[in-house]
């Protein structure tokens, strides 16, 4: 004679199916997580920003934004630098302000101000005020042929600025 499955055994049974089925889901995600799949022109990736003579056309003193990538194109004296438009106190949004009275010598007018806490940054990604211990990140300009390449995958920390940070096209 066949017994049937009592209703205690059926709901652990089940549990036991739930929990084998959250668990595989876990590792799906898990191991999706692992190998971020970066669009080409986003974020982490190699950007191709334009051709040398478009670069070049850039007055020093000029900064450039580019929203989606994360940065800032900044031509100072010695060449070139990609900023990183992440705050160096606690990661906030820094926006150029084209208006604001500068704080290099390049040009009049414009600066970088944290809206969060204050910090003041001039077109070197320098500090001048508020609390980020050091300069705005970097990232770093490549010349490929005739092509203009900034790699936003290669955050690069610096204490400083030094001529040897810009890149010269």
């Amino acid at each position: 004679m066949a017994e049937g499955v009592n209703r205690r055994e059926f709901l652990v049974r089940a549990g036991w199916i739930v929990a084998g089925v959250l668990a595989a889901e876990s590792g799906v995600a898990m191991v999706a997580s692992m190998s971020p799949k970066i669009q080409p022109g986003s974020f982490g990736a190699r950007l191709n920003i334009g051709s040398v003579d478009e670069i070049r056309a850039i007055p020093v003193g000029a900064v450039v934004p580019f929203a989606e990538q994360r940065f800032f194109l900044s031509h100072v004296e010695s060449g070139y630098l990609a900023l990183y438009r992440r705050c160096t106190h606690l990661g906030c949004v820094v926006p150029w302000l084209p208006d604001e009275a500068s704080e290099d010598g390049l040009a009049q007018r414009g600066r970088f101000n944290c809206p969060c806490h204050g910090s003041v940054f001039d077109r070197y990604g320098v500090v001048h005020a508020g609390p980020a211990p050091r300069p705005l990140d970097i990232f770093p300009i490549l010349v490929e042929g005739k092509d203009v390449i900034v790699d936003t995958g290669a955050i690069v920390q610096r204490s400083s600025f030094s001529d040897s940070q810009a890149k010269k096209v």
